[in-house]
Parts: C-alpha cells; sequence; structure tokens
C-alpha cells in the first residue's frame, strides 16, 4: 500500500482495510464534533487531514482538495445558500406566510401547517435544518403555542418541517449526492430531472407531515389561530403576491431544462447538455435573488435598492454561508480521497458477501443511517459512504437513482432529529421551552414515520414524478 493504492486483497480482521479507514475516521469526527464541541466546518478540515495521513493518500491530496473548486455544483450549493439570506435579509418570504397564514390559520392546527409549509420552503434553500430552526421558529413557535400547542408539539414541528428542508431542492445535500451518483454512474440522469425527482420525493415527505400533523392535532386537541392574529386575505394576497412568483423562479428553468434534456443532447452532445444544465442551476439563485431584492426594496436599509444595501445583504450572507460552504467543500474533498481508495468496491463486496436480499436493504439502510447520524452530519455520511451504498443497492437490484434521491431523506433530515447530534431538536426546544423528556417523546413519532415512508418509497411502492 503507497500512496493512496490499495490492493483488493487487502483486509484487517476479515475487514476490508478501506471499512477501517472509514471507522476510524468516524470515531475522529465524533471526537471532534461531540467531545470537544468544535464547530463542523473544522472537524471536516481536520478529518480530510486525517484521512489523508492514516490511508497515505499523499498523491491523491491535491487533486481531492481541487475537485470541489471545478465542480460547478458547488458553486450552485453556495448560491441558493447566498439567495436565502437575501430572501431572509428582504423580507419576501414573510408575505408568503401572512398569505398561508390568512387560509390555513382558520383550520385546527393552522399554525403548525403554516410552519410546514414556510419552514419547509426556507429550508430547501438555506440547507441547513437546525439553522432554519432559529430563523423561522422565533415566528412559528410562538405563534403555535397561542393556538394551544403544547410546547413539544410545537418545538417537534418545526424541528421535522425545517429537517424537511434537506430533502427538497435546491438544498446542498441533494447536489452533493448528485455529483457523486455522476460520478459513480455519469450521465444517467441530467442534474435538471434529478432536481425532479428530489421534488416529487420532498412532495411524499411533505404529505406524510401534513397527515402526521393532523393526527396529532386532533389528539391534543390543538385549536385553530386567534382570530384576532389572523391576516385579512384581501390584505395578504395584496401585499404578498409578489412573493408568490419566488417558487416558480426557482422551479420553472429546472422544469424546462429537465423536460427538454433530449432536444438539447440533439442539438449539443452529451458534454454541452451537461454543462447547460450545470449553468442553469447557477443561474437560477441569481436570478430568483435579483427578483427578491427587486420586490423586497422597502425591506432594505436604504428603503430603496441601493448598491450598499445589496453590499451589506451579500455581506450577511456571506458570513452565513462560509462556514456551510467549508462543510460541503471538505466533504466533497473527503468523498474524492475514498474515490481514490477503491471505497465503492471494496464496500459492494463486504456487502455483497452477507448475501443480503433488497428488503433487508430496504429495512436496515435507513435504519443504519439514523443511528450514524446521531453522531455524524448528513453531508459528511453521504460524502464517505454515498457512493458505496449506491453501489451495493444497485448491485442487489434496487434503482441507483431511487437511492441516491433518498439519501437525504435518511442523512440530512435525520441527522437533526436524532440526539446527540440532534441540533434541530434542541434549538427548537429552546425556543419553545419545552422539556427534553416530552419532547424527545414525540420527536421518536416524527422519526418513526419519517423512516416508514423512506422504506416505502426505497421499495419503490409510489409512484416519483421524473423517476424511470
Amino acid at each position: 500500500m503507497d500512496d493512496g493504492y490499495i490492493k483488493g486483497g487487502d483486509y484487517m480482521m476479515g475487514i476490508p482495510i478501506q471499512i477501517i479507514y472509514l471507522v476510524l475516521l468516524i470515531i475522529f469526527i465524533v471526537i471532534l464534533f461531540v467531545g470537544f464541541r468544535r464547530p463542523i466546518y473544522e472537524v471536516m478540515v481536520a478529518s480530510f487531514l486525517f484521512i489523508v495521513i492514516i490511508s497515505k493518500s499523499f498523491g491523491s491530496l491535491m487533486e481531492a482538495l481541487l475537485y470541489p473548486a471545478t465542480s460547478s455544483l458547488f458553486y450552485a450549493i453556495f448560491g441558493f445558500m447566498a439567495v436565502a439570506v437575501i430572501f431572509d435579509g428582504t423580507k419576501v418570504v414573510n408575505g408568503i406566510i401572512n398569505l398561508m397564514l390568512s387560509i390555513v390559520g382558520r383550520i385546527r392546527g393552522g399554525a403548525g401547517y403554516v410552519a410546514l409549509l414556510g419552514s419547509t420552503f426556507m429550508a430547501s434553500l438555506s440547507g441547513t435544518g437546525p439553522g432554519n430552526v432559529a430563523a423561522t421558529g422565533v415566528f412559528t413557535i410562538p405563534m403555535m403555542k397561542r393556538s394551544n400547542y403544547p410546547s413539544a408539539l410545537a418545538a417537534t414541528t418545526e424541528m421535522s418541517a425545517s429537517m424537511l428542508g434537506n430533502i427538497i431542492p435546491p438544498a446542498g445535500i441533494i447536489l452533493l449526492t448528485y455529483g457523486i451518483l455522476d460520478d459513480i454512474y455519469p450521465n444517467t440522469v441530467s442534474m435538471s430531472t434529478w432536481m425532479i425527482i428530489a421534488y416529487g420525493i420532498g412532495f411524499w415527505f411533505f404529505v406524510q407531515r401534513w397527515i402526521t400533523l393532523t393526527v396529532l392535532c386532533r389528539l391534543y386537541k390543538v385549536k385553530p389561530v386567534p382570530r384576532e392574529e389572523l391576516p385579512r386575505f384581501s390584505d395578504s394576497i395584496k401585499k404578498g403576491w409578489p412573493a408568490l412568483f419566488l417558487p416558480l423562479f426557482i422551479f420553472i428553468p429546472l422544469f424546462l431544462d429537465a423536460q427538454f434534456t433530449d432536444f438539447i443532447v440533439q442539438r449539443l452532445g452529451e458534454d454541452g447538455a451537461s454543462a447547460f444544465s450545470g449553468s442553469v442551476l447557477m443561474f437560477t439563485p441569481a436570478l430568483a435573488g435579483a427578483y427578491a431584492i427587486a420586490i423586497g426594496r422597502k425591506s432594505l436599509s436604504s428603503g430603496k435598492v441601493k448598491i450598499s444595501s445589496v453590499v451589506d445583504i451579500l455581506r450577511n450572507s456571506l458570513l452565513q454561508v462560509v462556514p456551510i460552504g467549508v462543510t460541503i467543500y471538505m466533504a466533497y474533498s473527503i468523498s474524492q480521497i475514498f474515490i481514490s481508495l477503491d471505497m465503492e468496491e471494496a464496500v459492494r463486496e463486504w456487502f455483497v458477501s452477507f448475501d443480503l436480499s433488497l428488503i433487508t436493504l430496504v429495512i436496515i439502510l435507513p435504519l443504519f443511517f439514523m443511528v450514524l447520524g446521531m453522531v455524524l452530519p448528513g453531508s459528511a455520511q453521504v460524502a464517505i459512504l454515498g457512493g458505496a451504498m449506491i453501489v451495493v443497492f444497485d448491485m442487489l437490484g434496487g434503482n441507483s437513482v431511487l437511492f441516491a434521491a433518498l439519501l437525504p431523506a435518511m442523512t440530512g433530515a435525520l441527522e437533526g432529529m436524532t440526539p446527540p447530534l440532534a441540533l434541530g431538536l434542541f434549538v427548537a426546544m429552546g425556543i419553545a421551552n419545552s422539556k427534553f423528556k416530552d419532547t424527545a417523546k414525540l420527536a421518536i413519532v416524527w422519526i418513526v414515520v419519517h423512516l416508514l415512508m423512506t422504506m416505502i418509497l426505497l421499495y419503490n411502492l409510489l409512484p416519483i414524478f421524473g423517476l424511470k
């Protein structure tokens, strides 16, 4: 073994050496992140150096480190995180939330449905569920408590809604997963088609959460939002209608690119079509951000669009997205080290040796990632294990694209819900002032139904738009 090259027969105690490296890396991350409470971006930088050293992959170091800088996906992730901050700075999402409140606030538990809709949308853009809990939870959780929501239910509803954002494009973990899938099976699916598939998966998880919330609201006898707190529909639509076009600025370019993939390939070829899809993905957040600034100019410090006001928003966005950007950048780099170590082949052969059935994998893998999410962030899980698990699932008769598209549901969506890493849960508890015991019990309900939906989708029992 030299310079990152590992022979296929390298085992330790009957376990592939790559698996040993993986276990050591996870232990290293847990020690730094949970034990020493270091920020995750620091942990990921240290983890990259750690895996390079223990695997002696010095020859792959620079290539792995520079790889994210050559990927359009990374810049797209960064762009969407920045545009989420722009949305927050211009207050344009408030218009959407008020409109939602005027429509669903009158039904039992209406405040929770507003949280489900609004927090899901914002979290999908920011790519950080716990951060979104902090940003939108200060509004939605007190609103739920005023509607007779128990503190624990208010906290877990916001937690579940915000973590759902990691399943819905353009969340960064979805783009990260696509990059890994495309490395293994190039040109299997276009970037825009991938996004449409992810929207289809997000739809089913949204339905699952809506049904879960309906049952819990009846069980806890939750009331509608007090009438005096409900905005008038006419006023909400008058003030907020421009904000309704924001989702369209994101969805329509991706949808059109996905629908006309064959036409674009005929005109530009496979490489040209891939480059075009990458351009669309990077153009979309810029378009949405420009529109948000235009319609939300009254919320800017100057009350109108000025260079100084826009610069202030962009400066704030950088302060918020850079730590997340560093985390994802290093996750990309770590994944490249494991690719150079033939991690996918090693894990595939190891899993196949157990002679597991597809249905067994459908049950085991979501549970496995749930446990891993207790100590390891979703992006790190995808970077380290994503490629290998995609290959294993494919070899045992599953749909590789479907599994890859569901990886964010098994990783990013659960990381903030399962203690001790459950930052989304703890942030929501702090805002709601709820007790850990009561909140944890309800969190288990949300986690169980989430896992059941994951298994149903993983076994391909429900139709998903865009998936062949």
